[in-house]
């Protein structure tokens, strides 16, 4: 079942963000495990959406979507400048622990895949000693090729588990959560980026200041200069919204 068939969504260049809070959200998910029906869960960012609009392919993989939530800040601002305003920021790493959080009332099964070796296993150390309800089931890191997928697939399904967290970075994750979407069958798929990263303790979140002024972007990029080249759709995105202010929101 798609969100928007149960919540209310906002059209950003043709995709449908969900425009409800953090509390909702987690709502909404926990009847999707409960009703075991799969979900794949976005966290869109200016940068995705940009993408999308020069990649049908990805397009179809952003509207395709269960449910899509407003991560970047700069879709917060679009929706509310267009007068469609979202409830608040849904922020991909506050909803993989509010999942873990919710997952503690239930002994929710998580498979973790991504990142590298260390990482991705210091990761399961550290959600486990932080929410003892929770069961890892199993994970493993994100170095393999299309040659393995197949297999990899095989492994996450053996697991049983309730929720499928993917961290191998947002060009990669998205579509391959969607080519196994329905072999997967997992009620919860979500790609979480650079979460594992922050998680393990490799990197930092981005201090408090910078979240409270919506500029997470620029922190990264200051940890992370050779960022710059992705981060040049956040300003095109802005000028995009601010010239075509009547067909953002167009569905």
């Amino acid at each position: 079942m798609k969100a928007d068939s149960v919540i209310p969504t906002v059209p950003i260049f043709g995709v449908r963000v969900s425009k409800v809070d953090m509390q909702a959200t987690v709502r909404y998910l926990v009847d999707a495990v409960q009703r075991r029906e799969p979900h794949q869960v976005i966290t869109a960012n200016p940068i995705m959406i940009m993408a999308a609009l020069e990649n049908p392919a990805y397009m179809d993989i952003m509207k395709s979507a269960e449910l899509v939530v407003p991560d970047g800040t700069g879709v917060v601002w679009a929706a509310e400048y267009c007068k469609q305003p979202v409830a608040e920021r849904v922020a991909g790493f506050d909803l993989l622990h509010e999942l873990l959080r919710e997952g503690e009332q239930y002994g929710w099964r998580f498979y973790l895949l991504g990142s590298t070796p260390e990482v991705i296993r210091e990761t399961a150390v550290r959600i486990e000693a932080k929410y003892p309800g929770v069961v890892i089931c199993g994970y493993r890191d994100g170095f393999f090729g299309p040659d393995q997928d197949e297999a990899v697939v095989e492994e996450i399904i053996q697991t049983r588990p309730d929720f499928l967290f993917v961290a191998r970075g947002a060009d990669t994750q998205e579509p391959w959560i969607a080519k196994y979407k329905d072999k997967l069958n997992i009620p919860v798929m979500m790609g979480v980026g650079g979460s594992f990263d922050v998680i393990s303790g490799k990197s930092r979140r981005a201090p408090k200041l910078f979240q409270k002024l919506r500029a997470e972007w620029l922190y990264r990029l200051l940890k992370e200069p050779t960022r710059y080249k992705r981060m040049l759709a956040l300003p095109k995105f802005a000028v995009k919204v601010l010239r075509e202010k009547d067909k953002v929101t167009k569905a």
